[in-house]
This record gives structure tokens, sequence and C-alpha cells, in this order.
């Protein structure tokens, strides 16, 4: 397990945020464009377009029925731009990015971690970091990776197939001789059911396991959808030693290419910072700060059933 090596942390990061960029080929694209014609009397679409390149089954983060909160972060860009957003559908395979820029032609793809090699990246516009899941009825309290109470528990991760692949629990968990605690759900899931990713949230609310360790977006969202309260708390340490990464800056990722566009969209994120804020809030998105100014903590609002706490 490769806890320096640039290529692994930039997997890892990857992985956080459900892309996964390396490997063979992502599913087929379909494509749609989020416009209509204009009746008459109605002023004329915009002709600039914004190409968009998003997973139609992967809430809270997009889909085709345009409900994620990247869905809504990129109509928010494509208004200031004076553009229309057009989408490239694929679902987030292995090879995901290679088809975005040179097959789908695609200028951006929403929720890259800030360091990402593949693409030109925008200043972040959100932190999170992965989040223990647990029934609020079960008083469990976890909210460190060092939590005695662990080496009892069943603990849910999401697993991408092979050990290069595993994502940060993975790698710390069994650091700390909890292999056999594992209870892994593939990423990929069925991808005929609504939001794959999810299962590993369900899971706790069922009692499959009693803890899951998932990446802050869906675990604030899905949470708060649950038939019984859930608790979502970041979790600690930030940082496992020596090198592993539980908390990720969140950027826009634009095609190489793309410069002018790029420093564009920076200035339209600055510039409407409490709208993006918003709409990271109305997700139930938990933020743990960014990178230009910590925070002692965001309390995220309206999760009705589930309660998160952000240290």
């Amino acid at each position: 397990m490769c806890f320096h090596s640039r290529k692994c942390a930039a997997l890892l990061a990857a992985f956080a945020v459900g892309v996964f960029a390396l490997g063979c080929a992502g599913f087929p694209s379909r494509r749609s464009v989020h416009s209509e014609r204009p009746a008459s009397g109605v002023p004329a679409q915009p002709t600039r377009v914004l190409h968009v390149v998003a997973d139609p089954n992967n809430l809270p983060f997009s889909n085709d029925k345009l409900e994620g909160f990247e869905n809504r972060i990129a109509e928010l860009i494509a208004r200031e731009m004076g553009a229309r957003v057009e989408y490239a559908w694929r679902a987030q395979r292995r090879g995901f990015f290679r088809h975005a820029f040179q097959d789908d032609g695609g200028d951006v793809v929403l929720g890259v971690p800030a360091g990402f090699e593949r693409t030109l990246n925008t200043a972040p516009y959100y932190r999170s970091s992965y989040a223990f899941v647990t029934r609020t009825d079960r008083g469990l309290n976890i909210t460190s990776l060092d939590d005695p109470a662990l080496r009892k528990l069943r603990i849910g991760i999401q697993l991408a197939g092979d050990e290069s692949s595993g994502p940060p629990p993975a790698f710390a968990l069994a650091r700390r001789g909890l292999t056999d605690n594992m209870v892994g759900y593939s990423v990929y899931g069925d991808y005929t059911q609504p939001n794959p990713p999810a299962r590993v949230v369900d899971a706790v609310a069922v009692g499959e396991v009693d803890v899951a360790i998932v990446w802050g977006p869906l675990a604030g969202y899905f949470a708060r959808r649950a038939p019984v309260p859930l608790t979502v708390v970041p979790v600690s340490p930030e940082i496992d030693p020596p090198a592993m990464h539980f908390a990720f800056d969140i950027s826009v990722g634009v095609r190489k290419s793309g410069k002018e566009l790029r420093d564009e969209i920076d200035l339209i994120l600055a510039r409407n910072r409490n709208e993006v804020t918003k709409i990271l809030d109305q997700y139930g998105v938990p933020r743990v700060g960014n990178a230009e100014e910590k925070s002692p903590g965001i309390a995220v609002p309206g999760l009705g059933a589930a309660h998160t706490r952000v240290e």
C-alpha cells in the first residue's frame, strides 16, 4: 500500500469523489441539451454552450433529471457565462476522463479533486471529508478511526474492485488490523437501480452493518432520506499518519486546453460563493472548511431524520 506516491494519492482522492480515472473503457455516453426551442416571441436561448460530462445516475452529485447539486452548480456557471448547458452522460467508471474530453467533447467535469492531474482545476468550491454513518438509536458515537469500539463492529466501506483502487478507509482500517471487520459494497453496484453508491448508507439503516465510512456528500444526502434517524460525523484524524487523507478540496475540472474557461469559471465561483454555499446546504453536504480559509465547522441544516455534526 503506497502512502507517499503521487499516483496513489491521486487515485485515493479520485475514489473519494466517486470518479475513476484509471483503467479500461467507461460506459457509452448519450447527449442531452439542457434547453428547449424558444416559443414565438420569447428571446432566443444563448448560443454559447457549456459542454458538461456527468453521470446520469449518481445523486446527490448528478443525474439525467438534473436533480443533483453538480447539475445546479453547472447551471449557475452557464447562466453567469451567458451560455446554456449541454450534457454528455457517462457513467463514472474507469476511463471516464479519457472519454469525457476526447470522445464526448466535454469542456468541464464538476466534482474533481483540486490536485487532479488530468484536468485544469478551478479553486476549490467546497471541502468535505469521509464520514462515519451510524444509526442514531444505537448511540455508538464513533468519531475516530482509533475508537476501540470499532474492533467489535461491522464496518461498511465502498470498494472499486481491487486493492490498488481501494478507498482511504480500507487502507486505514487494514493498518489497524480491522480487515475482518470490513464489509464491502461495490461503488459500481447495480446500475439499473437508482444511485448505486447509496447502498452502503442503506446498509446502516437496515442494520446490515453497524457503521459505514462514506464520502461526506453521499453520507449527508442519503442519511436525511433514510427510514430511521442516522448520525453523520466526519472521520478523524483528517490525515491518518503517515499521509492518508480523508478530507479533500473539490474543484471544477476543465479540459487541459481550456485555461481561459478555467479562469472564467474561477471568477464566477468566487462571485457567487453564497449561492454555491446555499446549494451545498440544500443537499446536506458536510464541509470541513476549505483550502483558503479553515473554519471550525459548518452545521448542515435540514437533515430531517439525520443529525450531522462537523467538528
